[in-house]
């Protein structure tokens, strides 16, 4: 067993299994985690993917923040 087998078997054990399909364009809802002193916050906002990145259990996703100016 090589090195790069190893990992993908690691990889295979800890990745889940029951999270949602994202796609480029889809709309989110995400809560980004802020240090306030020495406290922890989660600030939710809503956004749009528009970029997606690697595959698998190091995948990552790019989210632009929707910002609407009602009443103006």
């Amino acid at each position: 067993m090589n090195a790069q087998e190893i990992i993908r078997s690691i990889e295979a054990e800890q990745i889940k299994s029951n999270l949602p399909d994202i796609y480029v364009g889809d709309t989110v809802k995400v809560g980004v985690k802020i240090k306030e002193g020495e406290k922890y916050r989660v600030q939710p906002y809503e956004g749009v993917v528009i970029a997606k990145r690697n595959g698998g259990i190091n995948e990552t996703i790019t989210v632009r923040k929707v910002f609407s100016r009602r009443g103006r």
